[in-house]
């Protein structure tokens, strides 16, 4: 069944993958960019949208939306005393009231396919507490809540799911990864002993969007190689 689907963020990463798993799968897709222009793509109207201080633009969307992914973004680390508290609100902002315009925007839309699907992203460092982590770790908590909480008020016509990677090679972990010194210590540090990419998490986003998942609803995938639940 062809679907319309609309991606937050789909110009980089695990958008722009996503995006790219499902137009060879022949979906339509609604996709918003905002600092990386989108490259042309079969199947996909654009629009630029900044999530955090401009509105939602209600008028993009098509009548049935079948399913949403939101996947903007930010990875902050440094000492809880270096952090001010605005630095958890810019962030809050980005990762969690974004993520609620775009499905404030596309409820109605949702609610008249007969069987519509959510997928959210949180992180590894929710459930699994690491240093530095105290302003994304607190974000995507919010988000694992929204998850659960939409995925009971939502129910039974939209299935609403989160996924928890650990850290992947994508454009918005480049700091991180800056150099193969860098990208061999933070793959030691997973029981799989290597790093994700964009295209294993997309494809278990695209998952969870197919009529395969249609019994899967409120919960939270640790895609992590291991990292939530091993110790080797």
């Amino acid at each position: 069944m062809r679907k319309n689907i609309l991606i937050i963020g789909a110009s980089s990463g695990i958008g722009k993958a996503l995006a790219s798993v499902l137009t060879d799968e022949g979906h339509a897709l609604w996709a918003t960019y905002h600092r990386h222009e989108p490259s042309t793509q079969a199947n996909t109207q654009w629009v630029r949208w900044d999530a955090v201080n401009e509105a939602f633009p209600d008028d993009f969307l098509p009548d049935i939306l079948h399913a949403v992914v939101y996947c903007p973004g930010s990875i902050a680390l440094k000492p809880f005393q270096r952090f001010t508290p605005q630095d958890f609100i810019n962030d809050y902002q980005l990762q969690v009231v974004g993520a609620v315009k775009a499905l404030r925007a596309a409820q109605a839309a949702l609610k008249k396919a007969e069987s519509a699907a959510v997928v959210l992203f949180s992180t590894v460092a929710v459930q699994t507490g690491f240093p530095f982590h105290a302003v994304v770790a607190a974000s995507k908590g919010a988000i694992e809540g929204l998850t659960r909480a939409l995925a009971a008020e939502w129910a039974p016509t939209v299935r609403v799911n989160a996924i928890a990677p650990s850290l992947t090679d994508t454009p918005l972990a480049a700091a991180l990864l800056s150099n193969e010194e860098k990208k061999k210590a933070n793959a030691q540090r997973h029981p799989l002993k290597r790093l994700g990419n964009a295209e294993e998490i997309a494809q278990a986003a695209a998952f969870l969007l197919s009529d395969a998942a249609s019994w899967i609803t409120g919960q939270v995938f640790h895609i992590d190689g291991g990292m939530s639940s091993l110790k080797i």
